[in-house]
């Protein structure tokens, strides 16, 4: 079992999972992380660590949001490895709460 990043990620982008990350399993894009789901380990670090909620098990990805299971495996190929904490986006408390984003995904 791997571990998805979802929805709420999107136009957030925080990083704190990356820093706990033990595998670098973390991919960036423009704004959203997505999880490598050939190298995640299933540690569970990168859970607690995510201020959105945005991080479940591939089994306990809530209802409405399973096609993010398939996107980080899609997405993981096409962007590069994030290893280091960075600065959310500047807008990200203000989109923290926002539901229904993934038309705001940039790929």
């Amino acid at each position: 079992m791997t571990y998805v990043v979802t929805e709420s990620c999107i136009r957030c982008k925080y990083t704190d999972c990356v820093d706990v990350c033990p595998v670098d399993c973390f991919r960036e894009g423009p704004n959203f992380l997505a999880i490598d789901p050939d190298e995640c380990i299933d540690c569970t670090l990168c859970v607690a660590e995510c201020p959105v909620e945005a991080i479940f098990a591939e089994d306990d990805v809530p209802d409405g949001q399973q096609h993010f299971i398939a996107l980080n495996a899609e997405l993981a190929k096409q962007w590069k490895p994030i290893v280091e904490r960075k600065d959310a986006l500047p807008d990200a408390e203000e989109w923290a709460k926002v539901k229904d984003k993934l038309a705001e995904l940039k790929r």
